[in-house]
C-alpha cells in the first residue's frame, strides 16, 4: 500500500525487489524523479523509494495509476506486474523462512514462477536433478561449517525444490551439463551411478531436456560459472541466477539479460542433442 501506516518490510524477497525495480525503471524512462512521482500519486518520495526497493507493496489500482502517470504503454508488462503485486498467501518455500538464507528461498520462488528454465552446469549436476546421496556428499564437502541440522534442512529443501517438475504444468526445463560434472564423483561409486541413473530417469520426462557438452566438443572455450536462466511471463521479466563464491546473485537488467541469452546460444551450439546425450550418459554409467 502507498499509505504510511504499513511498516516497510525489513527483508523483501527477490521477487518483491524485482517488482519495485521494474516500477523504478518505468519511472526513470518517464524522466520523473521520485518526488515528482510522489506528487502525481498523492504521496511522498520516501514512499516511492520504499515501493521501488520492494519494502512496501502496491495495489493493482495504484500500480495501474503509476503506469499511466509514467506513460507506459506496454500492456503486457503492466499486466504481468499486476499479477506479481497481487500475489498473496504462502508457498511451500515460505516454511523455511528464518531457517535458510533468503537468497536460497528466492531461488525456489524463481523456479516456481518461471515459465521455462535453462540451467548450465560445468562441474555439478543441476540441483533439480540431484539425488539425496549426491546432495549430502556435495554439501558435506562444500560446507564444512554446517551443523547436522543445517545439512538436513538444506537437503530437504533442495529435494522439495524438485517438486516443480512434478506439477501438472511444469516449466520446460533444459539442463545443459558438461561431461566434467557427469564424471566427477561426489561420494562413492554407488552414489555416482545412482546420480547418473536419476538424470536419465528425469530426461524421459516430456518437460525435461538433458543435453551434454562432451570434452571433445569443438569450439567450446568453456565457462567459469554456472547459470540458471528463468523465463518470466514476458521477456522483460526474465531473470538469471548465477552462483558466486559469496553466494547467489540474481541478474535482471536488460543489457545483462541480452548477454546471458547470447551465452546460452553459444553453449547450446556445443551440446549434443537430447538422444545423443542420453546415450553419452549411459556410456559413462557403464564405465563406473
Amino acid at each position: 500500500m502507498l499509505g504510511g501506516f504499513v511498516p516497510p518490510r525489513s527483508n523483501p524477497t527477490a521477487r518483491q525487489e524485482r517488482l519495485g525495480a521494474e516500477l523504478r525503471r518505468m519511472r526513470e524512462r518517464a524522466g520523473l524523479t521520485a518526488r515528482e512521482a510522489g506528487s502525481l500519486l498523492g504521496t511522498g518520495p520516501i514512499q516511492i523509494s520504499h515501493i521501488e526497493a520492494g519494502r512496501i507493496g502496491v495495489s493493482e489500482e495504484r500500480l495501474r495509476r503509476m503506469a499511466l502517470h509514467y506513460r507506459c504503454s506496454d500492456v503486457e508488462l503492466v499486466d504481468a506486474l499486476v499479477v506479481m503485486a497481487a500475489e498473496r498467501g504462502r508457498r511451500w518455500y515460505d516454511e523455511y523462512r528464518g531457517v535458510l538464507p533468503q537468497p536460497t528461498l528466492d531461488l525456489a520462488a524463481l523456479e516456481w514462477h518461471a515459465s521455462g528454465l535453462q540451467n548450465v552446469q560445468i562441474v555439478h549436476i543441476p540441483g533439480l536433478l540431484q539425488t539425496e546421496g549426491y546432495m549430502r556428499a556435495l554439501f558435506t564437502y562444500l560446507s564444512v561449517d554446517f551443523t547436522p541440522d543445517d545439512l538436513d534442512a538444506f537437503i530437504e529443501f533442495r529435494m522439495r525444490r524438485q517438486g516443480v517438475l512434478d506439477r501438472e504444468d511444469p516449466p520446460r526445463f533444459t539442463a545443459i551439463i558438461h561431461e566434467a560434472a557427469l564424471r566427477m564423483k561426489a561420494g562413492d561409486r554407488a552414489v555416482a551411478r545412482r546420480q547418473l541413473d536419476f538424470v536419465l530417469d528425469n530426461a524421459d520426462r516430456p518437460s525435461v531436456s538433458v543435453r551434454v557438452i562432451p570434452f571433445s566438443a569443438e569450439g567450446f572455450a568453456g565457462m567459469g560459472f554456472s547459470m540458471l536462466y528463468a523465463a518470466g511471463p514476458i521477456p522483460q521479466l526474465d531473470t538469471v541466477q548465477v552462483d558466486q563464491v559469496h553466494g547467489i546473485a540474481y541478474v535482471d537488467a536488460e543489457a545483462q539479460l541480452v548477454y546471458y541469452r547470447e551465452c546460452l546460444r553459444i553453449v547450446e551450439r556445443s551440446a549434443l542433442d537430447a538422444d545423443e546425450s542420453r546415450d553419452f550418459i549411459r556410456r559413462i554409467a557403464r564405465e563406473l
